[in-house]
């Protein structure tokens, strides 16, 4: 149709396709005849210099010509390149991770805002607080400036307060202060420096305490217990001193130490359970009215 060779360059094909332009658009014949035959005419030559300038479109033509008896094949790579999304897929990728890591750290700070706000409501809170604002003499500056209204002067002792809460009370926990190192896209960044430090990690532990057979350190110990409890760093962090000190005094590293010590939680919830009098009416629930029985009241 464009009168190209096969190994024409791109220049070459949009010369040509500027020439036969010229002469086959319909606005250049005055007859309505004329008009439409070169209409449809003009047509294939665009469908032509579409298929011809693209690269991806060029290969498919090309195969075609070179295998003209896989007539599905070419029905695939056809629509494959039509339905595909014109759109980088790692733009994408990458636009998605970064709206779920902004979403990410912006909830993780509402939770830390959150947790503040619940601190400054409780009295024990406030007043060791307003004590330590008072030792370190942030107060000297509402004192100067009395002539200002009453309701900015308590703004800005509430936020004092809010600072000292801040500075020294510490959360843990999912309402503890965001870090960055916590944000889906960081993660990622450094999950080979990561997983090198984890193979790091595993390779010493293997050598210190299952070839050497050395004894448990602390680290070791609270990683032991951790793993016995099925949970995470930040989850064992969260857990009141006076309970994790138990788990340290009970030997809870230790797998049968901790059997025995789940069992005792277990039973210790069943008796609490069955003292409980909701539980109670739950059970009687159970035995005469529960799934699958068929009672006169329905």
């Amino acid at each position: 149709m464009l009168g190209v060779s096969r190994d024409a360059t791109k220049h070459e094909i949009t010369k040509a396709y500027r020439q036969l332009a010229k002469k086959l658009h319909p606005d250049m014949h005055k007859k309505a005849e004329d008009k439409k035959k070169f209409e449809a005419k003009f047509q294939v030559l665009g469908n032509a210099y579409e298929i011809l300038k693209d690269e991806e479109q060029r290969k498919d033509y090309d195969y075609m010509l070179d295998n003209p008896d896989l007539v599905y094949r070419h029905y695939y790579r056809y629509y494959r390149h039509r339905v595909a999304p014109k759109v980088d897929v790692r733009i994408v990728i990458a636009m998605t991770i970064t709206v779920i890591s902004a979403i990410q750290y912006m909830s993780s700070w509402n939770k830390y805002n959150s947790a503040i706000n619940y601190l400054l409501t409780v009295p024990k809170y406030r007043l060791r607080a307003s004590e330590i604002a008072k030792e370190e003499c942030l107060y000297e500056n509402l004192k100067k400036n009395r002539r200002r209204p009453k309701e900015e002067i308590k703004k800005e002792e509430e936020e004092i307060i809010r600072k000292v809460i801040e500075g020294n009370m510490e959360i843990k926990g999912g309402y503890a202060r965001p870090s960055i190192h916590d944000i889906l896209w960081v993660k990622i960044i450094t999950l080979p420096y990561i997983l090198g430090k984890y193979v790091v990690w595993w390779v010493r532990w293997t050598w210190r305490y299952n070839i050497k057979r050395e004894p448990y350190d602390a680290e070791a110990i609270t990683y032991l217990i951790r793993r016995n409890l099925k949970l995470n760093k930040t989850q064992f962090e969260a857990i009141p001193n006076r309970e994790r000190e138990e788990y340290f005094h009970r030997k809870l590293w230790i797998k049968e130490n901790f059997k025995v010590w789940q069992k005792e939680k277990e039973e210790e919830m069943r008796v609490k359970l069955a003292s409980s009098s909701r539980y109670k009416s739950y059970r009687r629930w159970m035995k005469s009215q529960g799934p699958g029985q068929i009672t006169f009241d329905d």
